[in-house]
């Protein structure tokens, strides 16, 4: 009875293991845009805690409505048991024997990612995080963006089968909940009709299509002139003379420098309405600079959602944006 024991045991830990000797971990869980802390609740409730949530709770520029970068909630260190280890997004922040900043990868699940920030007291563990906070927010923001498109690519389109696209030389992973409006073979547009709540009567769209790069410097200024001659070409509104989409004139777009497939690219995030009419929603735009091909390719999204929070939504179309690849 103890070798059948042995056996037993000997299988169990033989099937908990890859072929590379890896234990296979558990799948982690959370939704995007959402961070678990791990620290103590004095720390919490006192000055570190107000610093992590002023810094997570920045709002996303673009959106109509007031929405935080990142979601969080707390959890003292003595309560972070096996349950809350397969979290996906973690910050373990508190006091240490010196100042820290590191990060770790599917520690307890995958994918995961856990950042740590220590400092020797609470003054030195807030100097820390803020030193850092922008890198910290931009690691989860990444992460999130590749869980995302992982989960995509499960159910994608076969772009392929686009004029556009084919025409244009890219790649991009598109869920297959997306439909066709137009391809014409220089200009495409797709749309999600969103099913969920009140924003059913609402959609999330993308557009894509290329135009010549005469001036790489003055690529920022022009974007809102190019994005608002596609859309009285291409996007019109219930009379099509009068109204069409427009970038929002009472909304000053705001304007990043990123990089996409490699490339430097123009990130502009604002609002976009229907001139003469009362349609109205956020965008995200990304003007990749394709010197090799002395173009400017440009991918973006939109989204129409009436009386709802927007940010997933949004942040749907920027993980599929940035994963544009030139062929």
């Amino acid at each position: 009875m103890r070798q059948l024991s042995a056996i037993i045991l000997f299988a169990l830990q033989f099937a908990a293991c890859k072929g590379d000797d890896k234990l296979v971990m558990r799948n982690s869980i959370g939704t995007v845009n959402k961070v678990m802390v791990v620290t103590k609740s004095s720390d919490w409730n006192g000055d570190l805690g107000k610093t992590i949530r002023n810094a997570f709770g920045q709002l996303v520029v673009g959106l109509p409505q007031p929405e935080p970068t990142l979601n969080v909630s707390q959890i003292a260190p003595n309560g972070f048991g096996s349950m809350i280890k397969v979290v996906r997004n973690i910050l373990i922040i508190g006091e240490g024997e010196k100042e820290e900043f590191f990060v770790r990868k599917n520690v307890y699940a995958q994918p995961q990612t856990i950042i740590y920030v220590y400092g020797k007291d609470d003054i030195s563990t807030q100097r820390v995080f803020k030193k850092h906070q922008k890198e910290i927010i931009n690691i989860f923001n990444q992460s999130d963006i590749k869980v995302t498109q992982n989960i995509f690519k499960k159910n994608r389109i076969d772009v392929s089968k686009y004029k556009t696209l084919k025409n244009l030389g890219v790649s991009l992973i598109i869920p297959s909940k997306f439909r066709t409006v137009d391809d014409t073979g220089a200009f495409l547009w797709l749309r999600n009709h969103l099913t969920s709540g009140i924003a059913k009567s609402g959609s999330n769209n993308i557009l894509m299509y290329s135009v010549p790069l005469k001036a790489a410097n003055r690529v920022p200024e022009n974007i809102t002139v190019i994005r608002d001659s596609i859309g009285r070409r291409y996007i019109p509104g219930s009379d099509p003379e009068t109204m069409y989409m427009i970038t929002e004139k009472a909304y000053t777009p705001h304007l990043f420098e990123t990089k996409i497939d490699g490339k430097i690219t123009y990130e502009l995030r604002g609002k976009w309405e229907v001139k003469n009419d009362f349609m109205a929603g956020p965008f995200v735009n990304y003007s990749i600079l394709d010197k090799a091909n002395n173009r400017i390719i440009v991918f973006e999204g939109f989204t129409y959602a009436p009386a709802v929070n927007k940010r997933a939504f949004l942040f749907e179309l920027e993980a599929i944006g940035r994963s544009l690849k030139i062929q």
